[in-house]
């Protein structure tokens, strides 16, 4: 076997064990996951696989394995390194139980992204979606196709996808202080000092710091969930633009 470990890339934790770093390291090109190593693309498209963009920590190794690793799956992902146009990466209008305030995708004509889509079998599909709530009712996210030319996934080689999914929020995004959603700054640390330096209730429930934020929400659903309706009272909400495709579209 060849490539590299996730160890030995700097690739290994997962924003799951360590809030602040969300959404975790991603690759610096395109590989295929393999438990804990990273091994070369054999090639850029799996017909046999479903393509999902991920916007945040779904494109952090670490992160993708500790989710298989929890559902006992141990088979390869794809990952494949595109650049993206239409779409853009804001902030879920929601707190995670994990500790963090994650990414969620937001409709963006002009924007131009380098995301990673990876390459999912239904094992890991059906993983995913339970990480992201789906098949809940009260679920934080639904999976969402989004068609070319809507969206335009351009892989390294400069062929086009038709498409493919990504997790829209159902609590909407944050915005930015307009009508427009806040762009997630890739950060963790930057995202809560902006927000809690924003917020005197915000303050009051999770404290003054990132990393008392992140230590009182890890593992307390009840606090999480209050500061999510937080968001909602202040009028921190806004669609993310990518709803319309949402509506039925897991079960396309």
């Amino acid at each position: 076997m060849t490539g590299r470990t996730l160890e030995e890339l700097g690739l290994a934790a997962a924003a799951r064990d360590h809030p602040l770093t969300y959404p975790g390291a991603w690759p610096a090109d395109s590989g295929l996951l393999d438990r804990d190593r990273m091994l070369p693309l054999e090639r850029l498209v799996y017909a046999d696989r479903v393509p999902v963009l991920a916007v945040g920590s779904n494109a952090s190794p670490g992160q993708l394995r500790h989710k298989m690793t929890e559902c006992g799956i141990d088979t390869p992902i794809p990952m494949v390194r595109t650049r993206v146009s239409g779409l853009d990466v804001g902030v879920s209008a929601h707190v995670s139980r994990m500790g963090y305030v994650s990414a969620s995708p937001v409709r963006s004509p002009r924007s131009v992204r380098e995301l990673f889509v990876i390459w999912l079998d239904p094992r890991q599909l059906a993983a995913i979606d339970a990480s992201e709530g789906v098949p809940l009712p009260g679920g934080n996210f639904r999976r969402a196709w989004l068609p070319a030319p809507d969206v335009r996934v351009e892989l390294p080689d400069g062929c086009l996808l038709d498409g493919a999914y990504v997790y829209v929020n159902r609590h909407g995004v944050l915005r930015n202080g307009t009508a427009a959603p806040r762009l997630h700054p890739g950060s963790q640390q930057v995202l809560l000092t902006e927000l809690l330096a924003s917020s005197a209730p915000l303050r009051e429930l999770f404290g003054v710091t990132p990393e008392e934020f992140c230590a009182r929400a890890r593992g307390n659903p009840a606090l999480c969930a209050r500061g999510t309706r937080l968001f909602a009272e202040q009028k921190w909400v806004t669609a993310s633009g990518l709803e319309p495709y949402a509506v039925g579209s897991a079960d396309r």
